[in-house]
């Protein structure tokens, strides 16, 4: 249940409120907190805690990605939209009954994605962040996935190694520097492990593309999300490690990817 219907002097209260405290999609936002909120008073605290900057995915609870609804919860990384992008390039080349890994996991939500876009036979996901884990349990057991603990590789089951068709590794990219300077929804509001790259923030993402040959099956593909001015240096990084590389971009989410694919006779490449 919820507080719809609600008279549009409703809305357009909680339009200005949150207006007033500088939401740019203040409509948008108001329509998701009224739709979430199942009674007034729970709307009222919603719209207080939006106003003093808690991101609004984490006020209600969960974000929309690739037409689902992920859950979260306070802490745990929100997944973006323009990650949407990776999602889709790796649902596109995975091959019928994958084994998918979605590394640097956060709340799961590419792994579900992937488990309803791609229908893999099997679905394991991970993360370092326990916050971030017991979100990914709820968003990807419900489609039969694995979730496990532990620092990239390190917690997966040895069983995995040298099957992984698909693999994907949205994990933090920002430079170390460049952290103080986001929006304070991320910065305030998202642990910096999900967000901090390192130096010019690819520390990550060079310990996932020189690890990825092991757990790829032949033929199997790496993705990883990056910015336009790093990607020259992530395809030398995924490049070093053996892959072949190639780099994708939408322009309209400002999104790049590369896809690193291990040679073989298996899948595509």
């Amino acid at each position: 249940m919820s507080v719809h219907p609600s008279p549009p002097s409703h809305h357009l209260a909680v339009v200005a409120r949150l207006r007033a405290a500088g939401c740019v999609f203040a409509e948008e936002e108001a329509d998701i907190l009224l739709s979430t909120a199942r009674t007034p008073d729970e709307l009222a605290a919603m719209v207080e805690r939006r106003v003093e900057g808690l991101p609004l995915e984490h006020v209600v609870g969960w974000a929309e990605f690739c037409g689902l609804r992920i859950t979260l919860e306070p802490g745990v990384f929100v997944p973006r939209r323009r990650t949407e992008f990776l999602a889709r390039q790796a649902a596109a080349l995975a091959p019928a009954g994958a084994v998918v890994l979605d590394l640097c996991c956060g709340s799961g939500a590419v792994a579900a994605a992937l488990a309803t876009h791609a229908d893999p036979a099997e679905l394991h996901a991970a993360d370092l962040d326990p916050a971030a884990v017991r979100c990914a349990h709820r968003n990807v057991s419900r489609f039969g996935g694995e979730v496990h603990e532990g620092d990239l590789y390190g917690p997966l089951p040895a069983a995995l190694r040298g099957r992984v068709d698909i693999l994907a590794a949205n994990g933090p990219y920002v430079p170390t520097g460049d952290v103080a300077l986001l929006p304070s929804e991320a910065r305030d509001h998202e642990r910096r492990m999900a967000l901090d790259g390192g130096a010019d923030g690819l520390d990550i993402m060079r310990r996932v593309a020189a690890g990825a040959p092991q757990w790829l099956a032949p033929g199997g593909h790496l993705f990883v999300e990056t910015s336009e001015q790093q990607a020259a240096e992530a395809v030398a990084a995924v490049t070093r490690s053996g892959l072949s590389a190639r780099v994708v971009t939408d322009e309209d989410l400002y999104a790049t990817v590369v896809i690193g694919t291990k040679r073989g006779v298996a899948g595509q490449g």
